[in-house]
This record gives structure tokens, C-alpha cells and sequence, in this order.
């Protein structure tokens, strides 16, 4: 035993120096492939040029261009992203090339592309922008896929290869086919081989190479293949008819896949939009079916989780990051607590009244708006997003899943679970559903349902709470907006079931993949209102909704 243990640390420590030893390789890779500081001849030259690109016409500045991109490399493309985007200057006096960027107060600063030297306080008398056009961008922008095609990282040189697809010159094509020869990554390389099987079908004139290169081009969803091929079966008439059909063939493939992945994208969006109705009724779904109480002040209570998280983002302004993760606990406190409030103080006198209650929670809604409206302002608020929930996630060229999204669903599943485990593994579950069950028994068996009341109230608030901590990540903070997901709270749970989760959890994605499948047909107005008629329809035949509550509950 004491051999195997001597044996497995041996083998620990082998595979750690393995691991260092690939490390500190690769290392070394990297830094072979880091770009060098221009030299001093180089520097001149760049200098020179950079000077002639302050004088020359719109018409001759790309000749001036490419001189620059054949003798530099990757440092030059800060300059040209600068002079795509209108931010390239140069000084009147002494033509100098400068990279403008705007601060605080309208104040400008300069910096040298080539040495980086940074000056303040520019005068906008003594600078000039060096003018682009159209024409110009496009070249730039060529300019720059092709240095990062020599020079980047994967993802660059891929990205590199992308932006060619538009723009298959006969400079680009060389350039292409230089490149197949020394590149190792196979993404890379298949992106490399997709553009010149476009340039055979484009222009060659043997069928058989055509019939070849469209092998290649079938299936794939990059826009510009589809756009080569729809060309080939339009323009080309004269051509062989072999060559157009099995160009209507890849074409048919393309637009299949496209078809399919656009419905997974509805089907996802639905899914998104239906976390959102799940998170948002919820908590309604708890108060309703235990209390039988129409809260319509439920959508304050997302409102105020929204601005509890506006309100920790301005406490951790360089945390944002981090925010969220104390915002949630904070919503659901902050609206818990309120919706304790209105319990203790409003709904435990209205027992029973349930028109005298639904009148009640308007009255605090419309308290609950003018607070805020006071307190912040009408104007809406923007919350900042997390750096971990920015951007999409790309599985194809038509179809990628954006990470908020993708997050809040995940989130709001989440949620439903740890609700049900408290529901089901409690005391206070056990005493909600006893209560929600028979609430005169369960008052003579000992449990205090006056409290129950309390905490589930408070419960409901605090998860429609952190609903509004989702929402704020979607849309913009303001006073109103709770009142957009009321309505579409009330269908959910009522369609669902009252006071059942899982009804409520089919409700929710039911209706929003109903919502997003609708809208394209209807537009987005109407849609909710065919998927009003439908629920009003569906409750005629079924009043207690798709999950009913059995035994002395549906009593």
C-alpha cells in the first residue's frame, strides 16, 4: 500500500513538471509570434508615409496604405482601426500623425501611433481629421484582415478570413493561398479552403472544378456563400445547366438549415421570454394559491428588485462585475420585507374580501410608483451589465445565443427549484401547503396561519424581487416597469394552475414561445392579444387551468 502511494505521488509530480514544461513552451511560442517594435529604418519610412498620407487625395491614399502595411505588422493596426473609425489627425504645423480620443469636459489628447508619446490638451485649431470615405474604409478594413491573416491569433485570423469572404480580389485570393501553406489550425485552414472554393465558383470557367468547389460551399450558412450561389443560379444562364442545378441543390440545403436554425432561435427566444414570465409570476403563483389574494401591487415589487439592483450598482461602480451577486439577496429583502409590510398592515384586515383586497393593493401600487418617482426621478434608469453577461454566445453564422439570456433562463429554472425544495422540505413549506390545503384545520392543529400568511407574502414579494434583478439586465429601470408584466403574471398562473409551480412553470414557457412564434405573423400587440382570446377560451373548458390542485386544496 505504501508502494502505490509512493508511485502515484511520483507519477503526480511527473505530470506536473509534464504540465510546467508545456506551459513555459507555449509561453515561448507566444512570444516568438508577439509582433517587434518597428526599427529605426522602418520607423523613418512610416514616418514618411504617415506625413504623405496628410497630403495625398481620398484616390491616392490607398497606395499610401498599402506601402504602410508592407513594411510594418501588427502595431500599425491601432492607426488604421483609429482612421476607420474618424479619430486619425494630424497637426497643421509639423503634419504629425496623431490618434485624438476625446476626455472628459471636451477636452482632446493626442497620441503618437509610432511612439506612443501622449500630448494633452489638444487645440482644435491646430489639428485637421484626415479624411475617409466609403471607398476607403472598405480598403482599411481589407488592410487589416490581411494583417491579422499574417499576424493574429486563431480567432483573429479566422475573423481575418470571415471579412474576405465579401471581397475575394485576386490580391486576396494570393494572399489565401500563401497562407493555406503555413497555416496549422484547422478551423483556420477550412475557413481558408471555403474562400477559394468560392473564387473557383465564382471564376472559373471549368465545370468540373466548379462542380467540385460547390462540394465545399453546400451547407455552409456564411451569408456570402449564400449570396455566391443564389448569383450562380439567377445570373448564370448561359452557363452549364449541371453547374446551376447543383447550385440550386447547395442553395436548397442552405436554406433548410437556415429554416431550422431560425426556429431554434424563435423556440429560444420564447424560452427566454418565458423565464421572465416564470420568474415574474411565481411568486404570484404562492401568495394567489395560499392566500387567494390578487396582489396587483405584485409588479412593484419587481420594480423595487430592479432599482435595488440600479441602487447596488451605484454603491460598487467599480464592481459591477460583481454586483449581481449582491444585488439578488438584496431584491428579495428589500421587496420581501415590503410585501411583509403590506401583509402585516393591509391584507390581514381584508380576509376574505378578496374585491376590498384587489381595490387595496392598486391603491399601493400607485403609492409605490409616486415613491419611486419621487425618490429617483421618472426617467428611466440603466442598469450596467456584467462583463460575464455581455456578448453571445455564436454556434453558427445565423445563429447565436446571447448571454443574458441564456443566464436569466438558467436563473430562472434555478429559482423554481430551490423554491419547490422549500415548498417540499421545510416547516414552512409543510405549513404553506397545509394551510393552502385547509387553512380553519390546519389553525386547529397549532400552526399559526396568521404568520404563514406573513412569510409567504413576504416570500412571493422577494421572488418577484429578484425577477426584477433579471429584468433590469433586459430593459431599462422605471416606475412602470412592473406594470408591463402584471397582466402576463395573472394568464400565467391562471393558465398554469393556481398554486401549483409546476403549472406555472408550463404557463410561463408556454406562453412565451406562443408570444415569439406569434409575433412575426401578428406583431407584437396583437400577439398578446390572440394569446389573451386563448386563455379566456381555454378557461371556459378548463376554469382550474392545466395542473388543477386535487383534494381539499381545489375545494
Amino acid at each position: 500500500m505504501r508502494q502505490e502511494q509512493i508511485l502515484q505521488w511520483l507519477l503526480a509530480v511527473i505530470l506536473s513538471l509534464l504540465a510546467f514544461l508545456v506551459s513555459i513552451n507555449v509561453y515561448a511560442d507566444e512570444v516568438a509570434e508577439t509582433p517587434s517594435a518597428p526599427s529605426a529604418v522602418q520607423k523613418t519610412s512610416l514616418e514618411a508615409l504617415l506625413t504623405e498620407l496628410t497630403k495625398v487625395s481620398l484616390s491616392k491614399a490607398p497606395e499610401v496604405l498599402d506601402k504602410i502595411e508592407d513594411i510594418s505588422g501588427k502595431e500599425i493596426l491601432p492607426l488604421f482601426d483609429a482612421m476607420l473609425g474618424g479619430d486619425l489627425y494630424y497637426q497643421l504645423d509639423s503634419r504629425r500623425v496623431l490618434i485624438v480620443t476625446k476626455m472628459a469636459k471636451g477636452s482632446l489628447r493626442g497620441s503618437d501611433p509610432l511612439s506612443g508619446e501622449w500630448l494633452d490638451s489638444l487645440d482644435k485649431k491646430t489639428i485637421k481629421k484626415i479624411r475617409v470615405n466609403n471607398s476607403l474604409r472598405s480598403h482599411l478594413r481589407e488592410a487589416m484582415a490581411r494583417i491579422n491573416l499574417k499576424t493574429g491569433t486563431v480567432e483573429e485570423r479566422r475573423t481575418a478570413v470571415l471579412s474576405m469572404l465579401d471581397d475575394l480580389s485576386p490580391h486576396n485570393i494570393v494572399l489565401l493561398k500563401d497562407a493555406r501553406q503555413s497555416e496549422k489550425n484547422a478551423d483556420v485552414l477550412k475557413m481558408i479552403e471555403l474562400a477559394l472554393a468560392m473564387d473557383v465558383v465564382g471564376h472559373s470557367a471549368n465545370s468540373a472544378e466548379r462542380l467540385l468547389a460547390m462540394e465545399t460551399l453546400s451547407g455552409r450558412l456564411e451569408p456570402p456563400v449564400r449570396n455566391l450561389l443564389k448569383g450562380v443560379v439567377d445570373n448564370d444562364a448561359e452557363g452549364d445547366r449541371k453547374v446551376r442545378a447543383t447550385a440550386a441543390k447547395a442553395l436548397g440545403t442552405i436554406n433548410e438549415k437556415r429554416e431550422f436554425y431560425g426556429f431554434v432561435e424563435q423556440l429560444f427566444f420564447g424560452l427566454s421570454l418565458g423565464s421572465v414570465l416564470l420568474l415574474a409570476a411565481i411568486g404570484l403563483a404562492i401568495t394567489f394559491g395560499v392566500m387567494g389574494v390578487i396582489n396587483m401591487a405584485h409588479g412593484e415589487m419587481i420594480m423595487l428588485g430592479a432599482y435595488t439592483t440600479y441602487v447596488v450598482q451605484l454603491l460598487m461602480p467599480n464592481l459591477i462585475d460583481y454586483s449581481l451577486w449582491v444585488a439578488i439577496p438584496a431584491a428579495f429583502l428589500v421587496s420581501g420585507a415590503v410585501g411583509v409590510l403590506i401583509e402585516r398592515t393591509v391584507i390581514r384586515h381584508l380576509h376574505g374580501r378578496p374585491l376590498e383586497s384587489l381595490l387595496a393593493t392598486f391603491g399601493i401600487s400607485l403609492i409605490l410608483q409616486q415613491a419611486v418617482r419621487t425618490i429617483f426621478s421618472p426617467l428611466n434608469r440603466q442598469v450596467s451589465t456584467p462583463e460575464w453577461m455581455s456578448g453571445s454566445l455564436e454556434i453558427n453564422p445565423v445563429f447565436s445565443i446571447t448571454y443574458n439570456r441564456l443566464y436569466i433562463l438558467l436563473f430562472a429554472l434555478l429559482v423554481f427549484f430551490v423554491l419547490q425544495l422549500i415548498l417540499k422540505k421545510t416547516s414552512l413549506g409543510l405549513n404553506v401547503r397545509a394551510v393552502s390545503q385547509n387553512r380553519d384545520m390546519a389553525k386547529c392543529m397549532g400552526i399559526r396561519t396568521e404568520w404563514v400568511d406573513a412569510m409567504t407574502f413576504g416570500l412571493g414579494s422577494g421572488i418577484a424581487g429578484v425577477a426584477g434583478v433579471a429584468l433590469s439586465q433586459l430593459t431599462n429601470v422605471g416606475p412602470n416597469l412592473g406594470q408591463s408584466y402584471i397582466i402576463d403574471s395573472f394568464m400565467v398562473v391562471v393558465f398554469g394552475g393556481v398554486g401549483n409551480l409546476l403549472g406555472t412553470l408550463v404557463g410561463g414557457f408556454t406562453l412565451g414561445i406562443a408570444n415569439k412564434f406569434l409575433e412575426p405573423v401578428t406583431g407584437a400587440v396583437l400577439a398578446n392579444v390572440v394569446v389573451l382570446v386563448f386563455i379566456i377560451l381555454f378557461i371556459q373548458k378548463r376554469p382550474k387551468g392545466l395542473f388543477p390542485q386535487k383534494g381539499r386544496a381545489a375545494e
